[in-house]
Formats: structure tokens, sequence, C-alpha cells
């Protein structure tokens, strides 16, 4: 239920500004000395004291907007400060600040091996350099090409050249952003290693409660395994139960993602609640004694975040299990709190933990879908009313379905670019094969290994995760399932909350006013979504992608492209690199193309290395024996070199009279950095593409 007046949830008021102060820090993390900060932040907390202690003096019960106004200030600073201090990056000692030939670091997560590489984030604690030990700080994403590091595990010590790279920004055109999705995890280095690289000097000097955790959860991922044949039903299961998902596989994520079940897949509140439910069962006896109630909620909230722990302190399971704890503490001393302030203190604890949960995707939609869910579902409940018993149970759960698809639609449109149509059948039909394979893999794990009555139990779970597979992966493929290739600007997904939010306020208490604000951001949604379409079918353009080795250059007329490149649209460097791009400029018909082919279409035709597209040409140079057959000084507007050319810059010139040299990942690091003098000596215009951002070249 919507709360009447902001007095029934003053946690999530004063949440407000805290989490301003942490938005305008991440923007702003490097432009302000937190020195002036914190004296600000000191300085407005002794007024706000002295203010209190003379309320009654001053007679400040006439100017209450005044001790408003300076918690909203103090907050506000308190979270932009807790930003700053937070960042591994603005340390004097981040061990990027120091040199050395060695580095020592400490695992401090659980190393995950795919594809034959293995992967893990690990604290930088010291630096070497000519014997010298310096204390460091900071965190570093290794990975390791080795079999033997296998055996590697949380809270083991290596030895590592000091040899890192900063994280690489994304080069393409709505490419995703790795180096700020890692930037916002505190990592901003990476290094790359190969077998004989690392010296292990300890092992197991981690906290020993995680290790603990992590140890007991391999034992239980093993038990799973043992019992269980079908890789994807294990994956899932592991996942859903435990959450370790080092053994799902692409299709299995995408079914989920694509049918609106992700949430299935990551360990959260319906995990916590099941096992909230079976102690609450399993421990009520102690109510009957004196302190029973004060043991039961001690005993409850120390399995719950050993679960927590368990499952590697996932952000969602954070966030319920201080809920639970919270409610647990009311209950135990006859408290009421509304649920909304729950979720506030939970957020609160959580980003004072860590700020940088805020730019977290499942942290957004995590706290997103259970707001929604807390205040819209009953307005969604009210819509139909049903005199049948089972009737009404069936669409209360469709009425929490629709309000949290509602209100997380503006995030996954945003960061996922796709809406599952089919949310409400995909969410039905998993609700009850999910809550059996909790019971049922909770049980499993609990019990003795028994041979028979083991193997039975794991039989109906691995079943029952095939039938919710093979069930979401039809629903996946059945026609207009889902909408895809959503682009949304920032403006548009604020304007899209402001729709939802002021609609269900509007159906609740009925203000004209809302719905006016409504109708306008309506309106203003409809205008952006409508210039952008014009902007893009009007619009021409060529796109030169950095594929590091590979080739691509895009042609975009409108909404009809042709790529030119060596990969297929399966491969994944063009669903990562390419695609994105096509997607973002609404691009409805693609066409690919070899570099080598010949192309005869209404907007471009392609000879050999010569292409004509509206009013550019471009030559292909990249070697072939054509490249030689040319009339002398071909006039092009680009060129385009690639694939290694045993040729020099005074040979193109020429050869050619062009406006622009476009050089490709392909070409060696030497001969880049040759072609690049020449080009500045003669003052040519020009581009390299090797570890830069791409080229977008406008035609009219």
């Amino acid at each position: 239920m919507i709360p009447n007046h902001k007095g029934e949830i003053p946690v999530v008021i004063l949440l407000t500004p805290f989490l301003l102060g942490i938005i305008l820090g991440h923007t702003q993390l490097f432009g302000v000395d937190v020195k002036w900060l914190l004296v600000a932040f000191f300085a407005l907390s002794l007024v706000f004291t002295f203010l209190n202690l003379n309320f009654g003096r001053l007679k400040l019960y006439k100017n209450r907007w005044l001790g408003g106004i300076l918690i909203f200030a103090i907050l506000f600073l308190f979270g932009w400060i807790n930003v700053i201090r937070y960042s591994e990056l603005s340390k004097n000692d981040h061990f990027s600040k120091k040199t050395g030939q060695y580095i020592v670091v400490k695992i401090n997560n659980e190393p995950t091996l795919k594809n034959g590489l293995l992967r893990f984030t690990a604290n930088v604690e010291a630096t070497i350099n000519n014997g010298q030990k310096s204390t460091t700080s900071g965190t570093l994403l290794i990975t390791i090409k080795d079999s033997t590091a296998k055996s590697l595990s949380y809270g083991d010590e290596l030895l590592i050249p000091a040899k890192y790279n900063a994280i690489d920004p994304p080069f393409n055109p709505a490419e995703f952003n790795y180096k700020k999705y890692l930037a916002d995890k505190n990592i901003f280095y990476q290094a790359f290693l190969y077998p004989k690289q690392f010296a292990l000097l300890n092992t197991n000097i981690g906290n020993a409660s995680i290790a603990n955790s992590l140890r007991l959860r391999r034992q239980l991922v093993e038990k799973l395994k043992s019992n269980m044949t079908d890789t994807g039903a294990f994956a899932v299961a592991s996942t859903l139960i435990l959450g370790y998902k080092a053994d799902l596989s692409e299709n299995i994520l995408q079914a989920y993602s694509k049918t609106g079940t992700v949430y299935v897949l990551s360990v959260s509140g319906s995990q916590v609640a099941i096992i909230y439910l079976l102690l609450t069962f399993a421990l009520g006896f102690l109510n009957r004694y004196k302190y029973g109630r004060l043991v039961r909620a001690i005993i409850i909230i120390s399995i719950l975040w050993y679960y927590a722990m368990l499952t590697g302190f996932s952000l969602a399971i954070c966030r319920v299990s201080v809920m639970v704890s919270l409610v647990i503490i009311g209950k135990t001393f006859s408290r009421y709190i509304n649920t909304l302030n729950l979720l506030a203190v939970s957020a609160f604890v959580l980003l004072l933990y860590d700020p940088f949960f805020i730019t977290d995707v499942g942290f957004q939609l995590s706290f997103i879908a259970v707001s929604g869910l807390i205040m819209f579902q009953p307005v969604v409940y009210k819509w139909l009313k049903f005199k049948n018993k089972w009737a009404d149970k069936l669409w209360a759960v469709c009425s929490v379905s629709i309000a949290v698809q509602v209100v997380i639609f503006p995030i996954s449109a945003l960061y996922f670019h796709q809406l599952p149509v089919c949310f409400l059948i995909s969410n039905l039909f998993v609700t009850i094969p999910a809550a059996l394979v909790m019971y049922l893999g909770i049980f499993y794990l609990l019990m003795p290994q028994i041979p028979v009555v083991s193997k039975s139990i794991a039989f109906v779970l691995e079943k029952t995760i095939q039938l919710m597979n093979k069930g979401l992966a039809i629903i996946e493929h059945t026609p207009y399932s889902g909408i895809n290739k959503i682009w949304l600007t920032t403006s548009e997904y604020i304007l899209l909350y402001i729709i939802i939010i002021g609609l269900f306020c509007f159906l609740y208490n009925k203000k004209s006013w809302l719905l006016k604000l409504c109708l306008l951001c309506i309106l203003l949604f409809c205008i952006s979504i409508s210039l952008k379409k014009i902007y893009f079918q009007q619009s021409n353009d060529i796109a030169w992608l950095n594929l590091k080795k590979h080739k691509g250059i895009v042609f975009r007329m409108g909404r009809d492209a042709i790529v030119l490149t060596d990969i297929k649209n399966t491969d994944k460097t063009y669903l990562y690199s390419i695609q994105p791009y096509l997607d973002s400029c609404q691009v409805t018909h693609t066409t690919v193309y070899n570099l080598t082919a010949d192309i005869k279409t209404p907007y471009l035709m392609k000879k050999y290395g010569l292409i004509e597209f509206l009013n550019n040409r471009i030559f292909i140079f990249d070697g072939h024996a054509e490249n030689n057959m040319l009339p002398s000084k071909l006039k092009t507007d680009y060129i385009y070199f690639t694939n290694y050319p045993d040729t020099h810059l005074n040979e193109i010139n020429a050869a050619f009279d062009y406006k622009m040299l476009v050089v490709d990942g392909s070409n060696s690091d030497k001969l880049i950095a040759e072609i690049e003098k020449g080009c500045k000596n003669n003052c040519i215009n020009y581009k390299i593409l090797k570890r830069n951002n791409s080229l977008i070249s406008v035609s009219n």
C-alpha cells in the first residue's frame, strides 16, 4: 500500500539526500578535494547540534524548515564523502602509484575457470622494488592461462610480475562499457599471466569464515553434481540454491532473461523466505520458554547471514537478509516497522558498507522491483475481483508479476534493451517448479548421502529443472514473445519512471494534476522517440570499427546497413562490437559481406577494393593483386589500410589522391608507428583504430 504521509516512511525521506550525494560523488569522484567536503560536513553538523540544543530559546519551532534543510545537506555531504572515502584509486598507497618489479597479491574471491582461463580478483598487498617491500592497497583483476593454477583458491597469496594494464574503454559505439563496469567495482587494472609467471607464497590466509563457507559451497556443489547427469540442470540447481554461476551456459541464461524470469537464477528474496519459513517452523517450540523468542531470533538471523556468506554475499541476499533480520527483531520485541522503511534501512546499510553498490544493475533492479511490489501490487490487485478462491489466488500471483515487470521495464530497457511480452505466462510457469527446486534442493543438501534416497531426490530435482528449462526455451522462441532492440536515452528513462509512478499514484488517489503530469511526460517521451526515429531514417554514415585484429566497416543508409567484415554475424565479436551499434541506430535490415566480395546495391557498389557509397569513394588497401592494377592517382575519400600490406606511405601517396587514411588494428605496431610518423610529417589526415575509438563518418 502507498503511504499516505511521509511521516510513515521517514527513513525513505532521509535516504533520498544520501543517495543524491552518492550519485554526485560518482560523477565528480576526483573533481573535489575531500578536505573541503569534510569541513562543510562537520560545520553543518555543529550548527545542527547547536540549534537542537537551543531549540526552545531560539524559537526554532517557527522555522521548522531550517532543520530539514540542514539534515538534507548533512546527509548529502555524507553520501558524497563516503564515495570518495571508498574509492581505491584516490588513495595515496594505491599500487598503481608505486613502482616495482614484483607485487604481492592475495586472492579475495573464488577463482572461476572458463575456456581454459582462471580468473579472479586479488588485493595488492605490497610492491617489491630492488628487494625493498612497500605496503600498498587496491584490487587487481588477474587472468591466468595455466592448468596448474586450478588449485588456487580464496586466501592464497601470490608473487607476480608488476606488469598490469589499465582496463580498455569501449572502442565502438553502443559497445558494453567493461571499463566502467569494473571501475564501479573499484577495479581499474588487470594482469594476464602465462605458465610459471606466478609463485605461491602462502595458502588460506584470508578471512577464515569466508574461506570455510566457500569450501562448504564447493562441497555442496560437488554433492549436487554427483547425482545429476544433465549439465544444464546441475548448473541451474547450483545457481538457484547456492549462487554458484560458473557452470551456467549462455543459452540457459538467455532463455531466462528473454522470458523475464532471470531473477530465478539469482539467489534472492524467495530463497531467503523459504529458509526463514523452514527455520521458523522448526524452531517454533522455543516460543514456550522465557527467552525462547530471543534465542530463536538469534539462531535464525545467524543462519540467514551464514547463507548470505555461503552465496558470496549476493546483493539481493544481503538486502533481504537485512530486511528479514529487522522483521525478526521487530516481531521479537513486538514492534511494527513499515516495509518501505525496512527497504530503505537495508539500502542505507549496504551503501554505507560499499557506496559503489548503487551502480550495480542487480542492486538497482532488486530495490526497484521490491519497491514496486510494495507500493503498486495492491493497486493492481484491486483492478479485478474474483469470488472463486483459486481464481483470486491466481490473480494475486499475476498482480505481483505485473507490478514488478512494469516498474522494472525502464531499467530493463536501459541496460538490457528488451521487454519480455509473455512474462505472465513464464512467471506462472516457473513459480511452482522454482519453489519445488528450492525445497528439494535444500532438503537434498541437508540430508546425508543415502544411495537410493539421494539419487531419487536428485532425479526429481533434475527432471523438474529440465521441464522448467524446456518450457522457458519454448516460450523464448515463440513469435512476439519479447520486444528487443530497445535503446533509451537517460531523459527517456526518467520520463518513463515519472509516467509509471504518476499513473499508479493517480489510480490510487485520483488527483487530476498527476494525470496531467503523466500526459505531459507521455507527450515528451513520444516526441523524443519520434525525433530519434526521424534522425536515423534520414541520416547516413560510415562506421570504421575497432575489432582488434579483425576488420569491420558499416555502411548505414537510414535503417538499412551493409557490414563488410571478416567475421560471421553469429561470432561473439560481431554480437559484442557490431550488433549493438546497429541496434542503437535502429537498423532493421542488415546484410553482411566479406571484404573480398563484389557488391551491387542501390546505395553501395563494390568492385575489388573500390567502394562507392553515396557521395563517398573508399579504397580497401589490403595488399591483394588488384591493388597494383590501378590507374595513376586514383581519387578517393578514404583509404582503408589493412591486413599487413607490404608497402610504405610514400607508395600510397603516389598511387592515391585521398582525404583520410584509416589504419585498422590488423597492422603491426611497428608499421602503425611508421605510418603515423609519416602522416604527421606530411600533414595527412589519418585515423589509427588500434587501441583507439572507432571512427564515424557522416555521409549525405
